[in-house]
């Protein structure tokens, strides 16, 4: 999602904490905005565990999908059993954790500009939305090319409405049908769903650029791909960042640094929009996926094995 004077309205609806809107709206850009985003992390850092995340359930199981709605966080919850059961959790303000919607099928999570979430549902081999504070679900997207989608796992929404998300392999068996490779898709805000690329194993975490002109994307290759968005059509990919280890979820912050975690290198790395890495923030166990939110929009929330982990930044950033 992009950082632009031109979402500020968006993202005032989409993130809906005012700390954060507010450090958007009518800032000049150039050495007035970095001044106001704060100082990107640097070096080694570490995260700290939310102990009331603590898992509710017996067998191995993964934290996924941080997003930042309201003046709390939501997260997927889902086991490795038959059909991957999947539910979404709530981490309140006053640091209680809760079920917010059994069996939801889910793993990435995002939020719309309506304030609903928006899932990448393994268990319906869709796209799909949640309506706040209802719960119902519709489809977004179903199919491409008459066939169902294998499992769907990461989410990344255009200033415009347009979505984007990745269909790897990891949940495929969670029902029936699939895709024939595994891929980047686009669902355009008239519905259309069109192929990225669908020429990369497991294509995993998926983010957009500040301005929204690129699509960063990670995959089983082992490197982040950045893939020029003109008129709202992304291009062919190139390199943007290689030897990364397990690449999973992506978040950004406001100066447009790319947070990418590393599954089983327990690990989240920061890089500049130029690739440089800048540093890294490390957990205990695997990790899933990363998400600003808190009051102030400072706090970096780190999803994982069986784990929610926390750290306060000096920047805020994208709520997923």
């Amino acid at each position: 999602m992009a950082f632009t004077a031109r979402s500020c309205s968006f993202f005032r609806s989409l993130l809906r904490f005012s700390a954060l809107a507010a450090a958007l709206a009518g800032l000049p850009a150039g050495p007035a905005l970095a001044a106001a985003c704060g100082k990107a992390p640097s070096g080694e850092l570490a995260a700290q565990r939310v102990a009331a995340a603590a898992p509710t359930r017996t067998g191995p199981q993964l934290y996924e999908g941080p997003v930042w709605i309201g003046d709390a966080l939501y997260f997927s919850d889902f086991g490795h059993t038959g059909g991957f059961p999947s539910r979404i959790r709530k981490l309140a303000a006053d640091g209680t954790v809760s079920t917010f919607l059994d069996d939801s099928g889910s793993n990435g999570l995002a939020v719309d500009a309506q304030g609903n979430l928006v899932a990448a549902t393994h268990k319906y081999k869709a796209l799909s939305r949640y309506a706040m504070p209802d719960k119902a679900r519709s489809a977004i997207a179903e199919r491409y090319e008459g066939n169902v989608f294998n499992s769907p796992n990461d989410i990344a929404i255009a200033a415009d409405g347009t979505l984007y998300f990745t269909d790897p392999d990891y949940q495929k068996a969670a029902a029936p049908g699939g895709q024939p490779v595994t891929g980047i898709y686009r669902v355009g805000i008239d519905g259309k769903v069109t192929l990225v690329d669908g020429t990369r194993r497991n294509p995993n975490g998926i983010a957009l650029s500040r301005a929204g002109d690129l699509l960063y994307v990670n995959a089983g290759d082992g490197e982040v791909k950045a893939y020029p968005v003109a008129n709202g059509v992304p291009g062919a990919g190139r390199t943007f960042i290689q030897g990364i280890d397990g690449g999973d979820g992506m978040t950004l912050d406001c100066h447009g640094n790319l947070y990418v975690t590393e599954h089983g290198a327990r690990r989240v790395r920061v890089f500049s929009a130029q690739g440089k890495e800048l540093a890294t923030i490390r957990v205990d166990a695997n990790v899933t996926n990363a998400a600003f939110g808190g009051a102030d929009g400072r706090t970096l929330f780190i999803t994982g094995d069986r784990a929610l982990w926390r750290i306060a930044l000096d920047v805020t950033g994208q709520p997923y």
